[in-house]
């Protein structure tokens, strides 16, 4: 079980993270006992943070997947002003702390667009942060579309990590990133797409079907 959980390319980002840990939890613990304890508890989290379960994407290619694991917690039409710059439906998804924090390309394509943005670190789960806090802003082109998602950071999420550049050809489900720790992504679909979730859907990236192209 424990390969198709963890990946390396996903643990690797928590390195640092776990030698600060592991060091601490020695050296605290030969001072106090509790100090041990929650140190062990500390790097077990941290292992289950950066999980990376295997996923299978359905194969019909007018599916669009989820980008990222959380709960939908805004579906609304709006115009994507950085890339296709026309009126599209906006799915939000929100990542909390206990969620699988790798994106997924949301349908195959070419990366056509990659570009990130400085900002502020807002809880998440409020509207202002789509276009207050960091984010990071990809598109996915095929024959059949062009999607947007946006990679937004939160109140305790401080690192967007990009595995994919301009010009890759993702498959459907393919990782291309990750949020670390708390933080919402964002998938623009075309205005006749039909949604197929509703908010406060829980949804697993590469894998649930939250739209699907005319």
């Amino acid at each position: 079980m424990l390969p198709s959980l963890m990946r390396l390319q996903t643990l690797c980002e928590a390195r640092w993270i776990l030698a600060v840990l592991v060091v601490l939890t020695v050296i605290g613990g030969l001072l106090f006992k509790w100090v041990a304890l929650l140190g062990v508890l500390l790097i077990l989290y941290t292992f289950y943070f950066f999980r990376d379960p295997d996923r299978e994407a359905p194969s019909d290619p007018k599916t669009i997947v989820a980008a990222a694991d959380g709960i939908v917690v805004e579906i609304k039409e709006m115009v994507e002003p950085e890339v296709l710059k026309t009126t599209t439906k906006r799915i939000a998804i929100f990542l909390s702390v206990f969620d699988v924090h790798t994106n997924r390309a949301p349908i195959d394509g070419s990366v056509t667009y990659c570009k990130d943005y400085v900002g502020k670190f807002l809880d998440a789960r409020q509207p202002d942060a789509t276009h207050l806090n960091e984010y990071q802003t990809w598109a996915f082109q095929n024959s059949l579309a062009t999607l947007v998602v946006r990679q937004i950071t939160g109140a305790i999420a401080r690192r967007i990590v990009g595995w994919s550049k301009v010009g890759d050809t993702l498959q459907k489900g393919e990782r291309f990133g990750m949020i670390r720790f708390g933080s919402r992504t964002e998938v623009y679909v075309p205005l006749d797409s039909t949604v197929t979730v509703e908010i406060g859907d829980r949804v697993k990236g590469g894998e649930t079907v939250i739209a699907r192209l005319q």
